[in-house]
């Protein structure tokens, strides 16, 4: 073979081999590389916001005030209540849920509406004496408030942003949990009763999380 094609062969393949080995240089390492950031299955929605100090706070049905902050560490079921409603018979287990979990970090609170139907009218004494001695509610109960639309209580605004329209009650005895960190965990329908399993399932893990 001719010594010139020699020569050009054996520098055309040096000059290959120098060249991947540039490009080799240039990718980044796999310890290099940045870590995806999408996030694992089951893991927590870190971008919703804890409710703020200000939308936290409850004036409370006989006076005082019911803050949302003071349960940091606890976990927090937000009920909008009224007297004479179909599904007013769930005092009585939101009451037994209160007791059964209480120990355990639950807490619960009812935040009494006319908004639907005009069927929380009473007073704030009246609605206390009905809880009371129709249900023994011992849960904290907060004044009479709107729980939907422009006039809303903050913390339903709130929840609203960082759940979506199923934090917006559409009906009384709407539920929303707060988790330890106070954020916003789930919301559940009117329907969903306190001993379902799809509520108690959900308050198990909202007390089991760091």
């Amino acid at each position: 073979m001719n010594k010139k094609v020699l020569l050009w062969s054996g520098a055309a393949v040096i000059g290959l081999l120098a060249a991947g080995a540039a490009i080799g240089q240039s990718l980044p390492s796999k310890a290099k590389q940045t870590p995806s950031t999408k996030l694992s299955k089951g893991a927590p929605m870190t971008h919703v916001t804890p409710i703020s100090a200000s939308a936290a706070q409850f004036d409370g049905l006989m006076g005082g005030q019911i803050d949302l902050t003071d349960y940091r560490g606890k976990v927090v079921l937000v009920v909008n209540t009224a007297s004479q409603c179909g599904y007013t018979g769930q005092y009585a287990g939101l009451e037994t849920l209160y007791k059964a979990r209480q120990r355990e970090g639950l807490v619960i609170v009812g935040v009494p509406s006319n908004d639907f139907g005009g069927q929380e009218p009473g007073s704030a004494s009246e609605i206390k004496k009905f809880c009371e001695l129709n249900y023994g509610v011992t849960f904290p109960m907060a004044a009479k408030y709107v729980v939907r639309g422009n006039a809303a209580h903050p913390f339903y605004k709130a929840a609203l942003t960082a759940l979506g329209p199923k934090a917006e009650p559409k009906w009384n005895f709407h539920k929303i949990l707060i988790g330890k960190d106070g954020r916003p965990v789930a919301a559940f329908a009117s329907a969903v009763t306190p001993q379902s399993s799809e509520l108690g399932q959900a308050i198990t893990s909202a007390l089991s999380a760091r």
